[in-house]
């Protein structure tokens, strides 16, 4: 396949590391990137990011994708320098063990590795069990607690030190595709309207949100300072396309095949066809999945704002969520920012998708 060049603005926002309630590195990035194409910019007390365009537009148009990821928080440092952590976001404790991470620290960044009791020091019972989170640890190659903590302290934070990497064409991992990929289109849909405002009626609020992987904080807090008529939130979604996973259970989607737009409670059904509509008027291919409850994401906050918000969510077809090596076609990332473009050129004054 020919070379992909992923943009820069996504590939920071990737390298970023940016735990819940610590994403002052993706913050960063999305200053540097959205800042200078917004009208106005806000930075709240929450950690989010709210970059304004066309400020006198109707109808308010939220787009929100958080900045925050899984990771790893300092609780304890034993006597003999091994460091205990607990979970930021919903880990699968299968893989956490064996894994290099960086911890977050005021000196800088330090290295570590997580371990666990070998396999070969384990009686038949316990290699059958998935171990808890107090029985794995972190080694910097500390020797005692005091070396530990001359380097470390508790509340800092650690990320798998797994890099975001393209292998094939436009198809890459990463460990925090969840959800770098949305704040990326949010961030980039507002520059790419900042080229050409004059065709939008909208305002246009872009929202970085954070601590959405521990109870969509951020967007909670977002939703009622912009007080918009209509959102979309922008998150991963399951590609449902790999081996050992259930269709029945789990509906149909695939790597590739194009953002992937909700239809259920927590969808606003107008909003949900005028994504559609959008979809076929820019040729763009989509997907859709069916969701009878408020959703894992920013979605079910937003739509539940002050006196209730017009939402949608479109997802970016993800294999492997919430593992250090997730797996996205960057094609579908772009095809989403193309999406929410047409989408927000298309909305008119005065129309807020009651029902």
């Amino acid at each position: 396949m020919p070379d992909y060049q992923a943009p820069r603005f996504l590939t920071e926002l990737l390298h970023a590391r940016s735990p819940s309630g610590y994403e002052s590195e993706a913050q960063a990035v999305f200053d540097r990137h959205v800042q200078p194409a917004a009208d106005t910019y806000v930075k709240d007390a929450l950690g989010n990011r709210l970059a304004t365009l066309n400020p006198a537009g109707d109808p308010v148009l939220m787009l929100a994708g958080h900045l925050d990821e899984l990771g790893l928080i300092i609780t304890y440092v034993n006597k003999d320098g091994f460091i205990y952590f607990d979970t930021i976001g919903g880990h699968d404790r299968s893989v956490i063990s064996g894994r290099r991470v960086l911890i977050q620290t005021a000196a800088g960044l330090v290295k570590g590795v997580t371990g666990k009791r070998a396999i070969h020091l384990m009686d038949d019972a316990d290699r059958k069990k998935v171990p808890e989170i107090h029985e794995i640890w972190i080694d910097i190659g500390a020797r005692t607690k005091a070396e530990a903590l001359a380097r470390i302290a508790i509340g800092d934070v650690a990320t798998y030190d797994h890099e975001f990497e393209l292998f094939h064409g436009s198809i890459g991992a990463a460990r925090a595709f969840d959800n770098k990929v949305g704040a990326y289109i949010v961030g980039e849909t507002l520059i790419r309207l900042a080229r050409d405002k004059k065709k939008l009626a909208a305002k246009i609020v872009s929202v970085g949100t954070s601590q959405e992987e521990i109870g969509v904080r951020g967007a909670t807090t977002a939703a009622y300072a912009v007080n918009p008529h209509i959102a979309v939130a922008v998150d991963v979604g399951h590609a449902t396309d790999h081996p050992d996973c259930d269709n029945r259970k789990y509906g149909e989607t695939k790597l590739g095949g194009g953002p992937i737009i909700c239809r259920g409670a927590n969808i606003n059904p107008k909003i949900y066809q005028r994504l559609l509509a959008a979809a076929k008027k820019a040729k763009i291919p989509f997907q859709l999945e069916a969701d009878p409850r408020p959703t894992g994401t920013d979605a079910r906050a937003i739509q539940m704002g002050r006196g209730g918000v017009a939402t949608g969510l479109v997802s970016i077809p993800l294999r492997y969520m919430h593992t250090p090596s997730e797996v996205v076609d960057l094609e579908d990332v772009e095809r989403c920012v193309r999406l929410l473009v047409e989408f927000a050129k298309g909305l008119e004054k005065g129309d807020y998708a009651h029902w």
